[in-house]
């Protein structure tokens, strides 16, 4: 018993830290997907989306297809060097994506609320384009600030407390006497 509780453990994990290129890319990714749901009208791409969501939610980039894409064969070929960030944020703002994209094929398919679909597929679109093209996470930052609050224990991710570590240059360092 043990071994498969190990083996499930070792499935269901999420990458700590995370490459933030990579992340990037498949923002990229989502919205392609989500400009297509909305541009040809094709409501079953959101369960595209939701699956992926859902896969890098329980497994990071490991099962996602968009995600192995985006790490075996896109970000390989990029200029760019890895920039590690810590992993709790970026799984919170997959879940975030999962909500919203499992919102929209609810409404889809369940209540035949296309309009309202359509509105919530723009605004993923509009998050995964913010954190593709200008690096700036809204369900990361909404992590920190749950921290900030109380909300999530700061034991979660210490260095996710502050939403703009690594985005301004490190305080001097005091004299030496």
């Amino acid at each position: 018993m043990p071994s498969t509780s190990v083996t499930l453990k070792s499935l269901v994990s999420f990458p700590n830290p995370v490459n933030e290129v990579t992340a990037r890319v498949v923002a990229g990714g989502v919205v392609l997907l989500g400009l297509a749901t909305i541009v040809l009208q094709q409501p079953w791409l959101t369960l595209v989306l939701a699956v992926g969501f859902l896969l890098r939610v329980l497994s990071g980039p490991r099962f996602s297809p968009l995600a192995v894409l985006a790490n075996r064969v896109i970000v390989p070929r990029l200029p760019f060097r890895a920039k590690l960030v810590p992993g709790p944020p970026k799984r919170f703002a997959q879940t975030i994506g999962l909500v919203f994209s499992t919102a929209a094929a609810l409404l889809f398919f369940a209540f035949g609320l296309d309009t309202a679909a359509y509105l919530v597929v723009g605004a993923l679109v509009v998050a995964a384009s913010l954190e593709s093209f200008a690096g700036v996470c809204l369900g990361c930052q909404a992590f920190a600030l749950l921290i900030r609050a109380g909300v999530i224990p700061e034991e979660v991710c210490e260095r996710c407390s502050d939403i703009w570590a690594g985005r301004r240059p490190p305080a001097p360092a005091p004299p030496t006497p």
